[in-house]
């Protein structure tokens, strides 16, 4: 077994979508990144790369190539699962905490869970996500951006 874990943080910018967990979230912002910004995803695939030993997110999808510009990072998480099979290792279960003051974000965390289960290929059991504030501490409690951690647990497996 391995055990990886991944942080991830952007602040909000003004004329951008929201995107957590692959579900776009309605607000006033969304995160400054050279991809969708989707943190809770970018903290999960650098759990997962942790947890393989394949470095992180940024050695595989780097924010200077224009091929991941405004990506969607469910790609990205399909590509890190793929690199993980090819390494044969699956996974067993992921945990997320998604750190934002605003925007309240119990209202989607059922369909961020079945979104995460679905790219990773697990029962959407196997995937667990939370969402908590600062109560009004440090950047994302000024509102300033959300962060994330995500911690997994993966299996080796032989053919």
């Amino acid at each position: 077994m391995r055990i990886g874990h991944g942080y991830d943080a952007h602040c909000f910018a003004p004329g951008r979508r929201l995107v957590l967990g692959g579900v776009e979230i309605p607000h006033e912002f969304g995160m400054a990144a050279h991809s969708d910004g989707d943190v809770l995803i970018h903290a999960l695939c650098d759990a997962l790369l942790g947890a393989a030993g394949l470095g992180d997110i940024g050695r595989h999808f780097p924010d200077s190539s224009a091929d991941f510009k405004d990506i969607d990072s469910r790609i990205l998480l399909r590509r890190v699962v793929a690199l993980l099979e090819e390494s044969a290792l699956s996974i067993s279960n992921a945990d997320v905490t998604v750190i934002a003051q605003v925007p309240r974000l119990k209202p989607y965390v059922v369909a961020m869970q079945k979104c995460l289960a679905e790219d990773l290929n697990l029962n959407v059991n196997r995937v667990n996500i939370k969402a908590t504030t600062t109560e009004g501490m440090g950047f994302t409690g000024r509102k300033e951006g959300i962060a994330a951690h995500a911690v997994v647990l993966l299996k080796e497996f032989r053919d």
